[in-house]
C-alpha cells in the first residue's frame, strides 16, 4: 500500500546553513587513495598490522644483526681464540660491571678454610717484595683481589655431637680466582716479562713456594702460606704451632722459598743449554700474564664456554650456521617442492598419480636415519655441513610439493583459470601467472615455517653427537647446549644464553611465518582488520 506524504510539513532547513563546497576540495578527513596496490605492498600494509609478527621479524633481525656484527666488533681475538685456565667462566665486561652486570663473580658459600684461600689471592697479590706481611684489610683493598662481597659466617654441625663449621656466604670474581700459577718459560722470555713489569708498573713474577711439610700441593700455586691440614698457621722459631683463624688484621705467614741470604726466589733453572733456551720454572699472577701474553685484559660478554671459547663468539658462529642452513634448505624446498606439486596439481590425471608414489616412497625413509647414514658415509668427503644439507634436502620438499599440489587441485577449476585457457594461455602462463600467486600464502608460509624445523633438526642432530659441529671452525647450538648439559648446575650461564637465542629463533619464526601467510593470501586484499 503506498503512502503519500506532504511535503509541506516536513521541517525546513534554513539556507544559511548550507555550504558550498568547491571542486576537488575533500570533504571527509578520511583519506581515499585512488591509486592501484601492487600485490606486495598489499602484502606489506597487511603483514605490519599484525603486531606479533612485526615484533618477531624485529627480533630475529637482532639474532641475525648480533651473529654478524659479534665477530667485527671483538676486535682483541678472533673465534678460535681459547685459553684453558679461563675455561666455564661466567660474563665479564668492565663497564656493565660498574652497574653490577656481567662483573665475572659467582655467588658461593665458603668454609673458613676455602675462604682464607680465596682472600690469600689477594694478599699474595700486593706481596710485591715477598716480606709476607700483607695484612687482610691491604689483600682485601687489592685489584687483585677475588673475594668481592664476605657476609656474616654462619655455625652449623654436620654430624650431631661433631665440631660446628661456620659457613661464609659471598660472592667471587672467578678470573681473579685462578690467582697464580707455575710456568715454564726461556730465559729470553723471562728477560721480557721483567721488562714489561717495568714498563707497565705491573707485576707478574712472583717468589716460588717451598715445597715443604707446610706446603700441603707443590703443584698449587696459591699455597704461598704455611698451613697445616688444610689450615694456616704459624710456626715460632721453637717450632710450636698456631692456627690462623680468619679475623679482622689477619696476616698469615709467608712459605716462599729462599735463597742461602735469605732473600725470595723468583725463577728456577730446570734446563736447557744456552742463555736464550735456558728453562726457568717461575710463579706467575695469571690475570697479568694473561694481559702480557694477548695485550688486554679477560673480557668475555656472554662468559666463556666449557673449553675456554668466548661464548658469545661460539653462539654467533652458531647462530650463523644454523639460519644459513635453513634457508638453504628452505629455499631448495620451495624450489623443488613447488615445480613437482605444481605439476602433480595442474596435470593431475596418470602424471599425479605417479608422482605421488614416488613421493610417497620418499616420504617413508626416516630422517634421522638418512641423517645419520649420510654423516657417517658422505661427512668425509664434502663435510659435516654439506651431507646435512643433502639430508634436509633430500625429503624436506615433499611437504612443500604436497601444499601446492593442494592449492593447484583448489584453484585450477576457477572460473578466471578456465576464462584463460579459453583464450588460449598457454599452460606455463596459467600455471605460474594465475594459479600459482594464488597459492604462495601457503606455500610462503610453508617455507618459513621450515627455517624453524631446520634449525630445531639440526640443533637436535648436534646435541645427540650424530652430527659433529664442534671444532675450533664451526659449533653450533645444539653443540653448545650439549656441553652445557653436563654443566651446567655449576655454570648456568653455559646453558642459559644458547637456550634462550635457540628459543626466541623457534618461537619468533612461527609468528614471522603465521604473518607472512596472512599478508600473502590474495582472499584478504583490501580487507581493513
Amino acid at each position: 500500500m503506498n503512502k503519500s506524504y506532504d511535503t509541506n510539513n516536513l521541517p525546513r532547513i534554513e539556507k544559511e546553513k548550507f555550504e558550498f563546497v568547491n571542486r576537488g576540495e575533500r570533504i571527509s578527513d578520511k583519506k581515499f587513495d585512488d591509486k592501484p596496490v601492487g600485490y606486495f605492498k598489499d602484502a606489506w600494509i597487511r603483514f605490519r598490522k599484525n603486531k606479533g609478527s612485526v615484533v618477531a621479524a624485529i627480533i630475529i633481525l637482532c639474532i641475525v644483526a648480533f651473529s654478524f656484527l659479534c665477530p667485527l666488533l671483538t676486535t682483541n681475538f678472533d673465534a678460535a681464540f681459547m685459553d684453558v685456565y679461563y675455561a666455564k667462566k661466567p660474563p665479564r665486561n668492565m663497564l656493565l660491571s660498574n652497574i653490577g652486570i656481567a662483573d665475572g663473580g659467582t655467588n658461593r658459600d665458603f668454609s673458613e678454610k676455602s675462604l682464607v684461600k680465596a682472600i690469600a689471592i689477594g694478599m699474595a697479590a700486593e706481596d710485591h717484595d715477598g716480606t709476607g706481611d700483607v695484612t687482610l684489610e691491604i689483600g682485601m683493598d687489592s685489584a687483585y683481589q677475588p673475594m668481592l662481597k664476605i657476609g656474616e659466617g654462619e655455625e652449623y654441625t654436620e654430624i650431631k655431637g661433631a665440631k660446628p663449621k661456620t659457613i661464609y656466604p659471598g660472592r667471587i670474581e672467578n678470573y681473579l680466582e685462578v690467582g697464580f700459577m707455575y710456568k715454564s718459560i726461556e730465559q729470553s722470555e723471562y728477560a721480557k716479562i721483567v721488562a714489561w713489569q717495568a714498563e707497565t708498573g705491573l707485576q707478574i713474577l712472583y717468589p716460588l713456594i717451598a715445597d715443604n711439610e707446610y706446603n700441603l700441593d707443590s703443584s698449587d700455586a696459591n699455597n704461598w702460606y704455611k698451613s697445616s691440614k688444610g689450615t694456616p698457621v704459624s710456626v715460632d722459631a721453637n717450632g710450636n704451632i698456631t692456627e690462623i683463624k680468619y679475623a679482622p688484621g689477619m696476616v698469615l705467614e709467608e712459605n716462599y722459598k729462599r735463597d742461602a741470604d735469605g732473600n725470595p726466589i723468583y725463577y728456577e733453572y730446570t734446563g736447557g743449554g744456552d742463555t736464550t733456551t735456558a728453562q726457568y720454572k717461575v710463579r706467575v699472577l695469571y690475570y697479568n700474564y694473561y694481559t702480557y701474553m694477548n695485550g688486554f685484559e679477560p673480557e668475555y660478554l656472554f662468559g666463556t664456554d666449557s673449553q675456554g671459547y668466548d661464548l658469545s663468539l661460539r653462539m654467533a658462529d652458531g647462530i650463523r650456521l644454523s639460519l644459513l642452513l635453513a634457508i638453504c634448505v628452505s629455499a631448495l624446498n620451495l624450489t623443488i617442492g613447488a615445480i613437482y606439486g605444481a605439476i602433480e596439481g595442474y596435470y593431475g590425471g596418470a602424471i599425479d598419480m605417479v608422482m605421488e608414489r614416488i613421493g610417497d616412497v620418499l616420504s617413508g625413509v626416516p630422517f634421522i636415519v638418512v641423517a645419520t647414514l649420510f654423516q657417517i658415509h658422505l661427512a668425509n668427503r664434502v663435510g659435516a655441513v654439506p651431507s646435512l644439507l643433502f639430508a634436509f634436502v633430500l625429503t624436506g620438499w615433499l611437504s612443500t610439493a604436497g601444499r601446492t599440489r593442494t592449492q593447484f587441485y583448489r584453484f585450477k577449476s576457477q572460473e578466471y583459470v578456465i576464462a584463460a585457457r579459453t583464450l588460449g594461455a598457454k599452460d606455463s602462463r596459467i600455471i605460474w601467472k594465475h594459479i600459482f600467486p594464488n597459492s604462495l600464502g601457503t606455500i610462503i608460509t610453508a617455507s618459513v615455517l621450515v627455517i624453524p624445523g631446520v634449525i630445531n633438526s639440526e640443533s637436535m642432530l648436534s646435541y645427540l653427537g650424530i652430527v659433529k659441529l664442534g671444532g675450533t671452525e664451526t659449533t653450533s647450538l645444539g653443540t653448545l647446549l650439549s656441553d652445557a648439559s653436563k654443566l651446567w648446575t655449576n655454570y648456568p650461564h653455559l646453558m642459559i644464553f644458547p637456550a634462550i637465542v635457540l628459543s626466541l629463533l623457534l618461537i619468533c619464526f612461527n609468528l614471522f611465518g603465521n604473518g607472512l601467510r596472512d599478508a600473502f593470501n590474495p582472499s584478504l586484499r583490501g580487507v581493513e582488520e
